[in-house]
């Protein structure tokens, strides 16, 4: 094996310097298992359209008023999705554009060759 020469190392060096340090690629890769999740992506997918109620987002997707709430504080963990206190209930939506933009970036990549 050639040794490196002190053009290339430099290149290297100067990649190594931009790259985000450890723990903010941690928080990428944990932002990233958020959208690993089929449910979560549903429900995201049902906030792009409009903000809904718990038990609205479980009619829709057929599941328990249970299971979207928990969910939901997944997500609120995450900083994806905020509530909105009306009364006795929560309104949900995307927490801000930035969500919505990840949401429309992966579908556009998902459905590229379709």
């Amino acid at each position: 094996m050639e040794p490196i020469s002190d053009k290339k190392e430099n290149e290297i060096e100067s990649i190594r310097c931009a790259l985000p340090d450890d723990d903010t690629l941690y928080d990428l890769a944990d932002l990233f298992k958020m959208f690993g999740d089929s449910t979560r992506a549903k429900i995201l997918s049902c906030l792009q359209l409009r903000d809904l109620y718990v038990g609205e987002i479980a009619e829709i997707l057929g599941m328990s008023v249970s299971a979207v709430s928990h969910q939901l504080r997944v997500l609120r963990g995450a900083k994806l999705v905020k509530g909105t206190k009306e009364g006795k209930e929560v309104k949900y939506s995307l927490d801000d554009d930035h969500v919505t933009k990840i949401m429309e970036y992966g579908l556009t990549h998902v459905n590229e060759d379709r």
